[in-house]
């Protein structure tokens, strides 16, 4: 360490936890910053030690609407192209900052509109895709992959931002995530890897007291890349749970579908002709000051 210190902020949507610091931070080694402080044992302090990510925005409150630009390092030190709890989070901070109720944020996959409201935050998520280059699949795939075995779990791969190959159980919590997911998030058929979700039917019974949006309709675990772990909620995976129940005809609705992770419950449309949303949530937890590991 440095001796050198940042304020950062510690956000959370659904429980899926971020550091929050401006863009101009002196942080000079944006990869060494998030692998020390989101360390799930040695990392930043608060409720729950470490964190998913760090999120480093650039804000333009000149603009209309209010636009900043999303950068998420993940733990093991690489940038995410998209995080659509990161995106809920980060539309909140720059409300927060301006007063606005509508931001733009610029990420890796293109701008997302986001909604700031007292009853959850909005986010445009695009268009899901199954198109082999957009997942993307290995060049000599046939063709979408629809419920194909992939290292001994049946999965569908779709693009809601960055890649998921979501697999439907009978019960999400009777599945061993941490041993299954691993050879499919690392399977040659995705070159730039994968995110793994598990989607198992949920009742009315799941859905938490107080969550917005219709009756659950899915319940959700997702084993996330960059991470290297589940985490207790994945917005672009919620998003692939309802993107891909369309595609295999579990689902005959556009929505809004309720999707429940671990750490709440997510509500979710993917209509046939235009961007998917995903609304939940986000809680500011608090402020700290943390060290910058040398460069």
């Amino acid at each position: 360490m440095t001796g050198t210190t940042v304020t950062a902020e510690k956000y959370h949507g659904t429980e899926n936890d971020f550091l929050v610091l401006p863009a101009d931070a002196p942080v000079p080694d944006r990869a060494a910053f998030a692998k020390t402080h989101c360390d799930r044992e040695t990392g930043v302090g608060g409720e729950r030690t470490g964190a998913d990510g760090v999120l480093f925005l650039d804000l333009d409150p000149s603009a209309s609407p209010v636009r900043v630009t999303m950068t998420l390092v993940q733990p093991d030190g690489s940038i995410a192209e998209m995080c659509g709890n990161g995106a809920r989070v980060t539309a909140v901070w720059a409300a927060r900052a301006t007063g606005a109720s509508e931001v733009v944020i610029e990420t890796p996959a293109g701008d997302r509109h986001a909604v700031v409201q007292s009853e959850g935050v909005t986010v445009e998520m695009g268009r899901p895709s199954f198109d082999p280059a957009d997942v993307p699949l290995a060049h000599d795939a046939d063709g979408p992959l629809i419920e194909t075995d992939v290292e001994g779990l049946t999965v569908t791969a779709v693009n809601t931002g960055v890649p998921h190959a979501v697999a439907f159980v009978d019960d999400v919590d009777a599945v061993d995530l941490e041993t299954v997911a691993p050879p499919v998030r690392h399977a040659d058929v995705f070159p730039e890897g994968a995110n793994v979700t598990l989607a198992s039917r949920a009742s009315l019974g799941d859905a938490r007291e107080g969550a917005p949006g219709a009756p659950a309709a899915f319940r959700q675990r997702t084993f996330e890349r960059g991470v290297e772990g589940e985490t207790l909620a994945c917005g672009t995976g919620a998003v692939a749970v309802v993107a891909a129940a369309k595609r295999t005809g579990r689902l005959d609705t556009e929505g809004p579908v309720r999707v429940s992770p671990p750490g709440g419950d997510l509500v979710i449309v993917v209509p046939d002709d235009g961007p998917a949303t995903l609304t939940g949530p986000v809680e500011r937890e608090f402020e700290v000051d943390l060290e910058v590991p040398a460069s």
